[in-house]
């Protein structure tokens, strides 16, 4: 079963479990259970509204990543996001019924004990689909063709990710064992070969793998491969052919059009509605510190032009030597803490949307001292500016925080590769709400 089944049997028992929640709430709330008749007008009154219930539940799922297969290795951290993720919803669904228009029924204790019940549900259904992604049934067999670091890594990382439903059963490595090759491919009943090494373009086999295609065996490259498991792309291992396959820039003018529209849009909206916030978050970086209110900082943006950055200053001015932001920075004041965790911050990078220089989504623009440094020591680099910067992007919601050093703008460039490639719609959207996420959770830095 691919990722994409596998993501919507999980969805669809979410789905279950949601209505058996609703289901069993109505039952020890009226007392229904010796008359199964008598729920019908109770589920009738109550469905309606819990909807929108269910949406808010299945959205804060998603934001969660309760949906990633690649979460689901770790156990102890799939029932804490399950736990935390029921919670949070509960509060929203909260929320949600008293801003909801004449409301008649009275959900208070209802919404207990169903948040109760359903956080019980859900243990018990996603301990289930763990136990059903480590068994064999749902493990696809591997061959990969080639041996290297990066091989060992995607193999060593697979294994602690059970979720993903791949196990290597072979690893071809030896053209002496060619001849044996085709055979085992078969009897260990491998339906997918990745190619990490094609040995010199072997003429023997590529008869050999081209021999397996009757057999339902699928092949993909370990680009390709590495991209699908890991959401980024393998900087270390592409070359310039795979920028000239894989980045059709003329299949998303239409997409870059409408993603023009809706920054202008938005960003309009947002400044005006914002406009208060700025007036109080002004009055508490001036009491707090001597200087400037907003810090500006000249950044490197699409196709390598340059702009001047807006955002609310969060660190002192006095001894502040400009270098690079370190973790636990002593330079950042009291209310910049606030500001940094919250995002709030980034406000002022609404002006550098409206100025067509900035989009919400996208790459982290760098300083054009540290970007010409990076260009010089990292291959590729410059192929990020073929797009806007953004506020946000796939690489601010990976969970991890990468610096400008070196090593960390290689696994920075991995990801804003794999959203150049893939960036649409659906991307935005998802990026969009696991920023809301971080925001309200209040996870920035």
């Amino acid at each position: 079963m691919n990722q994409s089944l596998k993501k919507l049997f999980f969805l669809l028992g979410d789905i279950v479990v949601l209505h058996l929640a609703l289901a069993l709430t109505l039952f020890v709330r009226y007392r229904l259970l010796s008359d199964i008749e008598g729920i019908t007008p109770h589920w009738q009154d109550h469905w309606y509204y819990f909807i929108g219930v269910f949406i808010i539940f299945l959205l804060v799922f998603y934001i969660n990543n309760l949906y990633s297969l690649r979460q689901m290795a770790s156990e102890r951290n799939f029932i804490r996001r399950t736990l935390s993720s029921v919670i949070v919803a509960s509060l929203v669904s909260i929320i949600y019924f008293y801003i909801y228009p004449q409301v008649d029924i009275a959900p208070k204790t209802n919404l207990v004990i169903f948040a109760l019940i359903a956080l019980t549900g859900f243990l018990i259904w996603r301990r289930l689909a763990y136990l059903l992604l480590k068994s064999s049934v749902w493990q696809n067999n591997l061959a990969i063709i080639g041996y290297n670091e990066h091989v060992q890594e995607l193999v060593t990382n697979m294994q602690r990710r059970p979720g993903l439903g791949y196990q290597t059963a072979l690893i071809f490595k030896d053209m002496s064992e060619l001849k044996e090759l085709r055979q085992k491919i078969l009897d260990r009943n491998i339906r997918t070969v990745i190619l990490a090494d094609d040995f010199g373009a072997n003429i023997a086999l590529r008869q050999i793998l081209f021999s397996l295609l009757r057999h339902q065996v699928s092949f993909i490259s370990f680009e390709n491969f590495y991209e699908q498991v890991n959401g980024k792309v393998p900087v270390e291992n592409i070359n310039q052919d795979w920028f000239l396959e894989n980045l059709a820039e003329a299949e998303k003018n239409y997409f870059d059009f409408t993603k023009r529209s809706f920054d202008y849009i938005l960003a309009a909206i947002f400044f005006l509605v914002s406009l208060p916030l700025w007036i109080l978050i002004a009055i508490l970086i001036k009491l707090n510190s001597a200087g400037p209110i907003l810090f500006t900082q000249m950044r490197v943006g699409k196709n390598g032009r340059l702009f001047k950055l807006y955002k609310f200053r969060t660190m002192r001015v006095n001894d502040n030597d400009g270098a690079i932001t370190a973790v636990n920075d002593k330079r950042i004041t009291l209310v910049g803490k606030l500001l940094r965790s919250t995002r709030l911050d980034e406000i002022p990078q609404l002006i550098n949307i409206l100025k067509g220089q900035m989009s919400f989504i996208g790459p982290r623009p760098e300083r054009p001292d540290l970007s010409e440094k990076l260009e010089a020591a990292i291959p590729f680099y410059t192929t990020r500016l073929l797009i806007k910067p953004g506020i946000s992007g796939w690489d601010q919601i990976s969970g991890e925080y990468h610096s400008a050093t070196p090593e960390d703008t290689i696994k920075k460039l991995q990801n804003d590769l794999y959203y150049i490639k893939h960036r649409s719609v659906y991307l935005d959207f998802s990026i969009v709400l696991k920023t809301v996420a971080t925001v309200l959770g209040m996870m920035g830095r």
